[in-house]
């Protein structure tokens, strides 16, 4: 699954990860281990978002409670922050949670981290939240597709 668009006169690409991407994104990626990440990879739950041939960024998801699709991870690199890769990969995201028949995606992001300022402008809204120990207050974020 591959998509492509343009934003700032740069070809963006969007796909499905692959086993070969793994090395990469666990270089990156410190909140996963490597069977889990390999796992979620087998079923197509990571994207990857490149910008003119070069790696960008991924998204990567779950299931809430077996049914309802949770964003565990959304990360660029610091070069393509502010510059609306982020919507883009968040919206695709979006577009394939609805083709696959689900009505609502799930989020959450710590409440002092600016991502629920972006989340809230896409069109999430905070219902609710919990505090793990010794951590800031995590705010859970859900959008009707």
């Amino acid at each position: 699954m591959e998509e492509k668009t343009e934003l700032e006169n740069g070809k963006i690409v969007i796909r499905t990860a692959g086993l070969s991407d793994a090395e990469l994104l666990l270089s990156l990626d410190r909140h996963i281990s490597r069977s889990e990440l390999e796992s979620i990879i087998g079923l197509g739950r990571v994207f990857i978002l490149e910008c003119g041939g070069s790696f960008a960024g991924w998204l990567r998801y779950g299931l809430f409670w077996d049914n309802t699709p949770f964003m565990n991870m959304l990360f660029l690199l610091e070069e393509y922050r502010g510059r609306g890769f982020g919507k883009i990969i968040v919206e695709f995201w979006e577009r394939k949670m609805a083709e696959y028949g689900y009505a609502e995606v799930m989020t959450s992001t710590a409440s002092d981290e600016y991502a629920q300022h972006f989340y809230n402008r896409l069109g999430y809204s905070t219902v609710g939240g919990f505090a793990p120990s010794g951590d800031p207050f995590e705010l859970i974020l859900t959008k009707k597709i």
